[in-house]
This record gives C-alpha cells, structure tokens and sequence, in this order.
C-alpha cells in the first residue's frame, strides 16, 4: 500500500503503534552534521484495511486537530525536513540558544534531573522547534525546548527537533507562546524575557505577542529588571514560588538603599547551597531589616581638677554611667542614693532638685 494510502487509513480513525523506547546513539554518530529522519513505525496494514468508524459526529480537540491537519500534509506528498512537519533528529553539539534567554539557570532544580530521567526511560517524546543558524553555516537555533536540549545533551542522544524557516521576530513569538502554554517560567524569568527581548530592539508589538500580556505588564516587567541587577537575579535564581508583589517589593527596597545589603547576602557562607526561593527570602531579608541604631560617642565628665570621673555611653536605648572610683570613691554611692529623689522630681515635671550649699566663710551670728 502507498504511504499515502497508509496515512489515509490513519486519517480514518487507526492510530499507528507507539515508537519503541529510544536508546542511546553512539558517540561517533553525533558528530555527523547529517538531518537523521527520526525513527517511526509502520502502521498496521491489515487492521488499516478494516472498515473505520465514523469519528464525524465525535468533535475533535485542538491537539486531535492539529496532528490531523499534519497527517493530511504528509499524506499528500512527503515532507521535507526544513518544513515543520518532520520530526528529525539533530547532534546538539551543532544547536545553538535563542537569542534572546529566557531562563535564570539552577543548577539545583529537581525539575531538570527529573526530565533527563524521564528522557533516559522514555526517550523525547516532544521535539524542539529550530530554525538554520542565521549567522553560523551548519548549525541550528533554538525556538523552543532548551531543557530538553541540554538532557540529551546529559544524555549523549540525538535531540529530536522540528526544522523551520523563521524569520527573528517569529522565533521569539514562538519561544515566548511555547513557555506561556507550559506556564513554567517563574516572574522573574518572564521579566527577564521581556527586558532582554527589548534590550535587543524587538518592538513592543512582538514583545506583547511573545509574551501573551498588555503593554502596562511589559513596562512593569522591564523596570524590575532595570532595578534589580542580572547578577543578582543570577544568584538567586529562577524563584518560581516568588510573584509579582514581592519582586516588586524586592526591587523598590533595593532602588531606596543601595546594592550593598543585597551583596553582602549573596557572599555569606551557605548562601549558594540554599534553595533558589530561599535565596530570594534571604536577600529580601537583608535589604528590608530595620538597620541597627547607630551609637553615639561616649561623653566624658570632668572634675573641676580636669580628672576624667565619669563616663556616659548611649547604645540601643540605655544610659550607661561609669564612675571612676578611684577619683570620687563617694559620687557613686551619693547618686544611686538619690535616684529615687530625681526620677520622683522628674516624673513631676520638676527640675532636678538642687542641693542646699552653706555659704562659705563665717555663718552669721545667730
């Protein structure tokens, strides 16, 4: 039977065998820079041959649909490799990023190791999208799926991809409609995809479409970026737990009182080890602690003698007297004895009471 019979039957309602469990390709066959048709089953000719039943009434979703209308493609001639249609399979040495990041790297994210476990078991299941290297003959750039990318990479297995022809503005809008279906992208890293998509001189029409927002979102996302450095957002991470307030709170702080309290977070000993939501706790602690009250220069009391007698310091709201008993064994005493006499006077409204002196020479005559 012809392909386009065979797929003319699977059009009709028989779906072909699942793909056997992809295996790892050996190292001399990645460093080919050859298109490798990715590998399919054949269908089922004789079931094929069976009457189909009659899907017409059933409705169909958007993903039914959408493999439908690739089948009919295919089944009306073959596909070419560079159409979007056929899934090849590419060594990732010849892959390339977009140009435009959008992800804060983590090198402890569970999400990834989980991935690559599940791409070890199961092979790709979902190509990537790329597009010819623009700027680099033999290679290819990446529209969409990077982590799968870098785990067969992990891996040492080809990485099954999607080949089209995409203009800059289409790569983005993909990459970012891509990321927005899948809702993985923390705030932080759709801010980061924003700014830098308008660092590069994307207009804001493509940035909205490659977002999937309005353009207020768009100008609240860039000024978090201009606020927050790229190194910082760096050593804290993606923070997926971390939404729009409190970024926005994290960078207003950091606009109010400088880098320095943010840095000196970054550099204390354990930092890197903590969880990337628990780095960003731990530099927001930092920059909203209430600073400590600066201490006053103690002040020194002298006698008429020019002996320094007592000392007066003030630090976290208390007074601390110190005389020197040495010099005036007795002003001790003297003052603590009289304390409840001043606090009574004070709380009064008085003024300290003064103690009565006798005048000096002869007292008069009685």
């Amino acid at each position: 039977m012809s392909r386009k019979a065979n797929l003319s039957a699977l059009l009709a309602g028989k779906t072909a065998p699942a793909p056997g469990p992809q295996t790892d390709a050996p190292a001399g066959n990645l460093a080919a820079a050859k298109i490798t048709p990715a590998p399919t089953d054949k269908p089922d000719l004789a079931a094929a041959k069976k009457a189909p039943p009659d899907w017409s009434a059933r409705p169909r979703s958007g993903a039914i649909r959408g493999m439908e209308a690739t089948l009919r493609t295919l089944a009306d001639g073959p596909g070419r490799p560079e159409d979007g249609t056929s899934v090849v399979e590419l060594d990732p040495t010849l892959l390339d990023p977009s140009m435009v990041v959008d992800r804060v790297a983590d090198p402890g994210d569970p999400s990834f190791a989980a991935l690559v476990d599940s791409m070890r078991d199961g092979g790709q299941q979902v190509p990537i999208l790329v597009r010819r290297h623009p700027q680099s003959t033999g290679r290819f750039q990446i529209a969409y799926g990077h982590r799968r990318w870098r785990a067969a990479a992990e891996l040492g297995r080809p990485v099954r991809a999607l080949i089209k022809p995409l203009t800059d503005d289409e790569l983005v809008v993909a990459q970012g409609k891509e990321n927005l279906e899948r809702r993985d992208l923390s705030y932080i890293e759709r801010a980061l995809f924003a700014a830098r998509m308008e660092a590069q001189g994307f207009k804001r029409e493509t940035i909205w479409s490659a977002m999937g927002t309005v353009e207020s979102e768009i100008s609240r996302y860039v000024a978090i970026v201009a606020n927050v450095p790229e190194h910082l957002i760096a050593a804290i991470g993606p923070a997926p737990k971390i939404g729009r307030p409190r970024w926005v709170a994290f960078s207003d702080r950091l606009r109010a009182v400088g880098a320095g309290l943010a840095e000196a977070a970054v550099a204390e000993p354990g930092f890197a080890e903590k969880a990337t939501d628990d780095r960003f706790a731990a530099v927001f602690a930092a920059l909203t602690a209430k600073p400590a009250a600066k201490a006053q220069r103690p002040q020194v009391w002298k006698d008429p003698r020019g002996r320094k007698v007592a000392r007066v310091e003030r630090s976290g709201g208390r007074f601390i007297l110190s005389i020197d008993e040495t010099l005036a064994p007795r002003l001790g005493p003297a003052l603590f004895e009289r304390l409840p006499e001043i606090l009574a006077a004070l709380e009064a409204g008085e003024d300290e009471p003064v103690p009565q002196r006798e005048p000096k020479g002869d007292r008069p005559p009685e």
